[in-house]
């Protein structure tokens, strides 16, 4: 039979299975392999690779990281009494977005049970846990979250951007599903809308709100700006694209003392403005040069009389070829969202953008025009 012996060799002591056997009338001891070491009074097992043979492979770092982040800024304690399934959801749908019918075999794949107290849990809890956020003041928690973020992290915000999207329903039970208008321009889907609000240079949500699916986009931000006005931000700049633009909506920003930086249509009274700056030689002069990264941009700002109040106006940024010193006429086509100087420049295709504030002091106003 088989046993551990213990030896010393250079100062350390190494153990070793062997095993005792008779030869010629004498009992020797044969080696069978070796085990490992002691170190410190504990014993370190030996063992090689191939012999290693894994079990199971679970997700648990990226969910180390989310967890650590919603702790930081006191998440579960904001969420009550279903903080633990109501979080593993929404590390589920950071990490590996899944419907509800497939997150009992996901929670499988993960060690989120070593973070989250998830004994016993089933879809009809993670149900319920989404229904108790229906009794939550939305509106009041979600300033309370992000005045809570801004303290942790030191945050002073100074501009805001906000979008609309929507999203299709496959039920016919959602009070708030209404036909309208598809992102995917596809007919006949129940949609909701979800307008979002984030900082501009972080990008942290400051609020959401989810409409009807058929309330036009610009109506979604005059529901908004009033929450808005809760947050007592300092004044900066709110952005958002064309499509949400409307005389209320500028209006009441400005009544918040913030500037506004959107997008405006180009309609028929705006290309007659615009043509004597059309021209590429006249734009894609030194004065007008913007550069964004290894980028070109040529642009400039003119103010603008509309009927509710004064504004500047500039064409979207044209960008320059990437040849060196090279001047060649601007890529047509919709642009994406660009740095203009400092600010955010939202582009949603070709057009102008508004500038809602006091005109720069080196600008003047083409003939005619009423600062």
């Amino acid at each position: 039979m088989s046993f551990i012996r213990k030896f010393k060799r250079g100062g350390r002591v190494y153990l070793a299975e062997v095993e005792n056997r008779r030869a010629g009338g004498k009992v020797v001891q044969r080696f069978v392999r070796y085990v490992g070491k002691e170190a410190d009074g504990r014993t370190i097992l030996s063992a090689s690779l191939s012999d290693a043979e894994v079990e199971a492979v679970k997700l648990y770092g990226p969910l180390l990281v989310l967890h650590h982040l919603a702790t930081e800024i006191q998440l579960p304690e904001q969420l009550g009494d279903h903080s633990q399934e109501i979080l593993s959801l929404v590390y589920a749908h950071c990490v590996d977005y899944r419907s509800l019918n497939y997150m009992p075999s996901w929670f499988e794949r993960t060690d989120l049970n070593f973070l989250l107290d998830l004994e016993g849990l089933t879809e009809r809890r993670l149900v319920g846990a989404l229904n108790s956020l229906e009794a939550l003041d939305a509106e009041a928690w979600q300033r309370r979250l992000f005045e809570g973020v801004c303290r942790h992290y030191r945050l002073r915000p100074s501009g805001v951007i906000y979008d609309v999207t929507n999203t299709y329903l496959y039920g016919r039970h959602c009070p708030l599903a209404k036909p309208g208008h598809d992102k995917d321009e596809v007919k006949g889907r129940p949609l909701i809308q979800v307008g979002l609000g984030v900082t501009q240079k972080e990008g942290f949500p400051l609020f959401h709100k989810v409409f009807d699916g058929n309330v036009h986009d610009a109506r979604t931000l005059q529901d908004l700006v009033t929450l808005f006005g809760t947050y007592g931000l300092r004044p900066g700049l709110f952005i958002y694209d064309r499509g949400i633009v409307s005389g209320r909506n500028l209006k009441d920003i400005k009544r918040l003392h913030w500037d506004t930086l959107c997008g405006v249509p180009l309609n028929e009274g705006l290309k007659k403005f615009w043509r004597p700056y059309a021209d590429p030689h006249q734009l894609m002069q030194l004065p007008n040069r913007q550069r964004v990264g290894p980028t070109i941009f040529y642009t400039c700002l003119r103010p603008y009389q509309f009927g509710w109040g004064t504004g500047t106006l500039g064409p979207l940024p044209q960008r320059a070829a990437p040849t060196r010193g090279a001047r060649s006429p601007p890529r047509r086509g919709p642009l994406r969202s660009e740095p203009f100087g400092s600010r955010q420049v939202h582009q949603t295709g070709p057009g102008t953008f508004l500038r809602c504030a006091r005109p720069p002091a080196a600008r003047t106003p083409g003939p005619g025009r009423r600062v």
